[in-house]
């Protein structure tokens, strides 16, 4: 017998062709620096990235608590990092919801905040002349550098 609810989500990953900025004198940034301190937050990070998950998902996933990725999840959301793409039911019906990255990618401008909009024109002109799937394989690539670089 099939359920009403839906126990799996159709969630996938869009990304703009417009980032935002994040420089490195912008309170926001060392938001973002603080939450990706932890080795934890950037597992969880890195495998949003790659598909979108509900939290029980992700614990299973990394053999990690529920409540671990629940911390680490509120502190990735909270910073803008993740955002919820969807909603899906569990077998007992509970509602869990689907984290993914938000469709406003970041990019990393170690620079101050003055030259922040030259930086977003040469960034678009850059992507406009890669052309549209090279932004997500360039962002792609910068997380996983991050990611391999503090292990």
């Amino acid at each position: 017998m099939g359920t009403l609810l839906p126990t799996s989500s159709d969630a996938s990953i869009k990304r703009s062709d417009d980032p935002d900025l994040l420089c490195i004198d912008d309170e926001h940034t060392a938001d973002v620096f603080k939450t990706l301190s932890s080795e934890t937050s950037q597992e969880i990070f890195t495998a949003l990235n790659e598909e979108p998950m509900a939290a029980q998902d992700i614990a299973d996933e990394l053999d990690l608590s529920l409540q671990q990725v629940s911390y680490h999840l509120d502190n990735l959301q909270e910073t803008g990092l993740i955002t919820v793409l969807d909603t899906c039911y569990s077998e007992k019906g509970m509602e869990m919801d689907v984290y993914g990255p938000p469709e406003t990618p970041l990019l990393l401008y170690l620079g101050p905040s003055d030259d922040k909009p030259g930086m977003l024109e040469s960034f678009k002109q850059f992507a406009h002349a890669l052309g549209p799937i090279a932004v997500p394989v360039a962002i792609g690539q910068v997380f996983a550098r991050l990611t391999s670089d503090s292990e």
